[in-house]
């Protein structure tokens, strides 16, 4: 199975956008995006779709966010909207601080890479705060994949 592709649902229907333009990044998304079509709860739900305002803490510049689903879903008879990231759980951790003088490449990639990821967090928990929806960040743990 390739790592990127295009997702086909079966439920087209319930798809908030182009359902022949679906594209997963990884794995991971294509699992989520088999559980979200299938899932009889699910109402909607879309990838990619929604973009976020968010303050670059390297750049300075507004940049725009585009979390990886948008879910409308139906819990104990209420509608539910929620936004997923999907991420591997090591990234959802800030580096462990590095005790050589000289930092790697590696460790202030993964410095970077983690003040970027938190400032589009930050800005997706706002974000959905304001129209009293959910955020939530799934790993590998949340997926059920080893």
């Amino acid at each position: 199975m390739a790592y990127k592709g295009k997702f086909k649902p079966k439920n087209y229907y319930k798809y908030l956008g182009n359902p022949t333009n679906i594209i997963y990044r990884s794995l991971w998304e294509c699992k989520l995006m088999s559980y979200l079509d299938n899932h009889p709860d699910v109402i909607g739900w879309a990838s990619e779709e929604i973009a976020i305002p968010y303050k670059h803490p390297i750049d300075g510049r507004r940049h725009r966010y585009y979390p990886d689903f948008y879910v409308k879903r139906r819990v104990d008879g209420r509608i539910k909207e929620s936004l997923i990231e999907v991420k591997p759980y090591k990234q959802t951790l800030p580096p462990k601080v590095q005790k050589t003088r000289t930092p790697t490449k590696k460790y202030l990639n993964e410095v970077r890479t983690y003040g970027i990821n938190e400032a589009k967090w930050i800005a997706a928990q706002n974000y959905c705060k304001d129209r009293g929806w959910d955020f939530k960040l799934m790993t590998e743990n949340e997926l059920g994949i080893k």
